[in-house]
């Protein structure tokens, strides 16, 4: 009988590529996961890896026992989720990982329904980027993902997860209340010759606003690189920067920016996403059930305000 753990590593293997990123995936040692590995390769009576380099390779029958392995894991996943609807309570731990003006905006307010509501649920809150956290629930290290879609902006497909859309947020233009007409702009092309604020490169924000600049005749000059929106505010607010930010940032606080409309009001689209194999899940559910609340009680700023 194959045990059940190892085909785990093997399949995190498959995920993450190398040992080491299983290991500090599952807090084990490497020598660890390599020896429970090579106790499964014994189970299993067939090379499962292949040494290329200081890589290794999962052979084709490693491929075929990976593919039983998620099915597996996705049906205990169901079992588990149908005991726990079976139940009177709310209980057990969810695991969210969320970006940061999410989090600022609706996640206090979600927790606080919660902790009124279902006093037995855990809910386990960690900052991740998008892209970092879909495929941290896909491989399983979280259980709900909140993520944004920019505008024209394709991602991964994962047929493993589902979506579910929880709000849509303005997209505008900020630019400091400078009583001295330092960085004034009334459109996307006064900001031309300005010095921006951007999130870092690679980011679906950082490439939309880019590619808007260059749609507008002009190549933005980023002079301040940060994912922190908070940081983004600030070097507005004192007039050495202009940027573009989301509504939701300001989700439960007066607006300190001048806020302008773009071409074509733009919107990026804020969703969930679980695995299918676990959406079901009371606790999964409930959480998703206060965080649509949440972003129903958040106040939408006024442009130009």
């Amino acid at each position: 009988m194959l045990d059940v753990k190892r085909l785990r590593l093997l399949r995190e293997l498959k995920i993450r590529g190398t040992l080491a990123g299983v290991a500090e995936a599952l807090s084990y040692s490497p020598s660890a996961v390599s020896q429970q590995l090579a106790l499964l390769e014994k189970e299993a009576g067939v090379e499962l890896l292949q040494r290329v380099g200081r890589r290794v390779r999962l052979t084709p029958q490693a491929e075929i026992l990976v593919e039983h392995t998620t099915h597996l894991l996705e049906r205990l996943e169901v079992a588990e989720a149908d005991m726990t609807a079976s139940l009177t309570t709310v209980s057990g731990t969810v695991r969210v990982a969320v970006f940061q003006s999410a989090a600022h905006a609706v996640i206090p307010q979600a927790l606080t329904l919660l902790a009124e509501e279902f006093p037995d649920l855990r809910v386990e809150i960690t900052e991740r980027e998008p892209e970092a956290g879909l495929f941290e629930v896909s491989a399983r290290d979280f259980d709900l993902v909140i993520a944004e879609q920019y505008p024209g902006h394709t991602r991964a497909h994962r047929p493993d997860l589902d979506r579910v859309n929880l709000a849509s947020d303005a997209l505008r233009l900020a630019v400091p209340h400078a009583r001295d007409g330092r960085h004034a702009a009334a459109a996307l092309e006064d900001a031309a010759t300005l010095p921006w604020v951007m999130e870092p490169e690679g980011t679906a924000s950082r490439q939309w606003a880019t590619q808007l600049c260059r749609s507008a005749g002009f190549e933005p000059d980023v002079r301040f690189e940060t994912a922190d929106l908070i940081a983004h505010i600030r070097l507005i607010e004192s007039g050495n920067a202009v940027g573009i930010l989301p509504d939701l940032v300001w989700a439960g606080s007066a607006t300190t920016l001048r806020l302008v409309d773009l071409p074509g009001l733009p919107q990026r689209t804020v969703f969930t996403a679980a695995r299918r194999s676990r959406a079901s899940r009371p606790g999964v559910l409930a959480v998703r059930e206060a965080l649509g609340r949440a972003v129903a009680l958040v106040a939408v700023p006024t442009p130009g305000g």
